[in-house]
């Protein structure tokens, strides 16, 4: 009996068929991309001159390794820092501040426009308390936000910043921002990150 010849095999389009898979393969991935944290840097200033701020606006908060909070020299829970922080900003101790409805402390803030926070971690420091430092510490910059948007306007601040971004809101975006940035300037956010 004659032997019969294996039937070749074409390879001729394999090299066509591998190229297709690759092209479905990256055109049908999704990469993750991570995002961080939202913060709006202060504008570069040309000014060779050192600012001047006294002790008292500066409200301190230091993040050890261990995951520890120390506010102004006093250890404190995760769940006390955004009243404490939001006392210091809305103090009003010059008495400038006609809107501040703090307890007018001459030995804490002067108004919410020279206060600042200093946040300060240690690398040892977990990124789930350093997030949850940061997220009490904006917190306390929303209330109050919210609370001055709703005796100007009517309606809460972080309300009016989803109208902004909101494309089918039938309101003035003009007017609308207008008014956001008036309470930004009342209450302008000064959180400060010390290395």
């Amino acid at each position: 009996m004659a032997k019969r010849a294996a039937p070749e095999v074409n390879a001729g389009s394999m090299a066509d068929i591998a190229f297709l898979l690759l092209i479905f393969f990256l055109v049908t991935t999704t990469i993750e991309t991570d995002s961080g944290i939202n913060r709006k840097l202060p504008p570069m200033e040309d000014s060779d001159e050192d600012v001047i701020i006294k002790q008292k606006n500066i409200f301190t908060v230091l993040l050890n390794g261990k995951d520890q909070l120390l506010v102004e020299d006093n250890i404190m829970e995760l769940k006390d820092l955004r009243e404490a922080a939001r006392e210091f900003l809305d103090n009003g101790g010059d008495g400038s501040c006609n809107y501040c409805q703090g307890k007018k402390d001459p030995s804490s803030s002067d108004n919410p426009d020279k206060a600042i926070i200093s946040l300060k971690n240690e690398r040892e420091t977990s990124y789930k308390t350093y997030i949850a430092v940061q997220n009490e510490l904006v917190a306390a910059y929303n209330e109050l936000r919210d609370v001055r948007a709703e005796a100007e306007y009517g309606m809460p601040f972080t309300e009016m910043e989803a109208n902004y971004k909101d494309v089918n809101w039938p309101g003035n975006k003009v007017k609308l921002k207008e008014k956001i940035d008036q309470i930004k300037v009342d209450y302008p956010q000064k959180l400060s990150e010390v290395q």
